[in-house]
Order: structure tokens, then sequence, then C-alpha cells
């Protein structure tokens, strides 16, 4: 199997955090697994996406130093290969990790390294896309992820994202950005649909996205749909942190399936492995018990994850 839309943040295993704060001298709210966890993970009373968002701090506070970042990386690839993963794309924001003195350079050399070693270790494929970030006043530092994502493509890196609050800094204002990509020959997924509608999607096709993060508010839009089937544009689906973010009402009200059966090209992911509490597997049994998923559904939704892999398109 294989997960596209994986975020390293929000998948650091509580053990993990642990042992690198205790490592680097970062003061945690918790000092044992237990009373940790409360802090990495919402519940079911998670009322937005931007209240979803606010379980990054932590786990970023223990991702500044090259050996956290090289050991994150490893950590979580390791923790997939166990779990039966074939592959996966992982993604961060280089400019999220440089309170201690490194550069967006230092950040994405330390995390390949960490990928490279873990791929060795535990045969697994894996590559990394890196997040430019919905922020205001960042323009610069979107810049500079742009240009480290190009130095080190197809030697770590699979390409770039847009990700952040969709909901207050539009899909629209990040056009200029990811011209630039495009003329780079820089391959980019972007998060839209999820916290705004159908138009945020519409302006990451507009400017060049081969994915879409989530994506599931298309289903507002029936002329959109019939772009998304045309043109077999992948939709990176999560479905549990999806009830979350309230991106949709419930599980039970999840379109996943009816997206597939539609015609377009779905793909199931974790989205954030510690924060929304799953594992890949763990989605697929949702979809099943909730959803009523068929083999046939199953199948299909497998091999277009394998599919979209930033490397098959």
């Amino acid at each position: 199997m294989t997960d596209l839309h994986l975020h390293l943040d929000g998948s650091l295993s509580p053990e993990f955090i642990l042992k690198q704060a205790q490592k680097d001298g970062v003061l945690l709210p918790a000092d044992t697994l237990p009373s940790l966890e409360p802090y990495l993970t919402v519940g079911g009373s998670c009322g937005s996406l931007n209240e979803y968002l606010e379980k990054f701090d932590l786990p970023l506070s223990v991702l500044q130093t090259e050996d956290a970042l090289e050991q994150g990386v490893y950590d979580l690839m390791a923790n997939l290969a166990k779990e039966g993963l074939h592959s996966a794309e992982i993604r961060f924001a280089p400019q999220l990790h440089l309170s201690r003195g490194l550069s967006q350079e230092d950040v994405v050399q330390a995390a390949i390294s960490g990928l490279k070693s873990a791929c060795r270790d535990f045969a697994v494929d894996g590559s990394l896309i890196l997040c430019c970030m919905r922020m205001a006043d960042n323009h610069i530092a979107n810049e500079t992820t742009l240009a480290v994502a190009a130095r080190h493509l197809s030697s770590g890196v699979a390409g770039l994202d847009l990700a952040g609050a969709e909901g207050l800094f539009p899909t629209r204002s990040f056009e200029s950005l990811f011209r630039k990509a495009s003329l780079k020959d820089i391959p980019f997924t972007i998060h839209a649909g999820e916290a705004a509608g159908p138009e945020s999607i519409r302006d990451a096709l507009r400017f060049g996205a081969v994915r879409i993060g989530h994506g599931i508010r298309c289903m507002e839009d029936p002329s959109l749909l019939d772009e998304l089937v045309k043109r077999q544009i992948p939709l990176e689906v999560c479905p549990t942190s999806n009830a979350q973010t309230k991106a949709c009402d419930s599980l039970e009200k999840h379109p996943v399936l009816k997206l597939l059966d539609y015609g377009i090209r779905v793909t199931v992911n974790t989205d954030n492995r510690t924060v929304s509490n799953t594992n890949l597997k763990k989605e697929f049994e949702l979809l099943r018990s909730c959803l009523h998923m068929t083999d046939a559904q199953e199948t299909s939704l497998i091999e277009n994850a394998r599919r979209s892999l930033f490397k098959n398109l």
C-alpha cells in the first residue's frame, strides 16, 4: 500500500517525541506517554481545521535540529514498513524548522539523510514533499522552499505542496509562486477543497497542480467533478482527518466512495497518523465499517495511490 498524504510533524510517534525532547532539552507539557498523548491527538470534539492545526506546535518543537529531523523521518519510515506499506511520500515545511539556527537547506538535507537510511534498511520506497505555507509575510520563505526543492528534485524530493489555513489564506494568492514551480518542472500538489470550497480546487488546477490534497468539496460543483474525471487528477483523500476538521460531517457521510464510483482517481491516506490517531490499515477498515466499501473499491483505491506517486505521474 501507498500513503501519498502524510505529514511528518503530525505523524511522529509519541515515543520518538519523548526520546528526542529529552535528548535536545525540550520542555514538554507531560513526561509520560499516557499523559503526553492528549497534547498530540485530537478527539471527536475537534471543531475545525484551525483547531486541528494547533496540535502541530508540540511535535514541531522537537524537530529543530538536524539529528531530530533525520531520526524523525527514519522513525516514521520504520513504522510504515512495520505496517506493510510499500511506498510513502512524507511532507513537511522546511521553514518551520529553523528556530535553532538551521537553514532550509540544512533541514532538507537532514530529512533526506534519514529517508535514504530508512529506505535502505527497510526496503521501502520513500520520498519527500516540501510544503510552502499559507501564512502572512512569508513570501521569501516560500521562495526559498521552492529553490531548495529544485536543487533536490529526484534526489529525495518528489515535489512541492501548499499547506496551512486554507480558509484564511486563499489558494489564488499563491499563483505566482506555483507558476514558478511549473517553469522549473517541479510537480506539485496543493491542499484545496478542505476548509475552502470548489473555487480553491479550480485555482490550484489553473496554475498547474497535478494532484489535490483532500479536495472533497469538489462534490459541490458538478462541472468540477467532470473536469477531475476528464483530467484524471488524483485526490489525496484522508477520511478520518476530513471528519475531524469538519471538511465533511462524519465518516458515515464521507464522499470518498461516491467520488471513486464517479470515475475520479481517488486515493486514501492518513494525513497525520498521530494527530488523527490512525494508520492506513485503520482508514480502510473504517471505510468498510462506515461506508460498506467493497473488495473491488478497495483494490481500485490502493492501485490509484500507487499510480499517483509523483514519480509515476
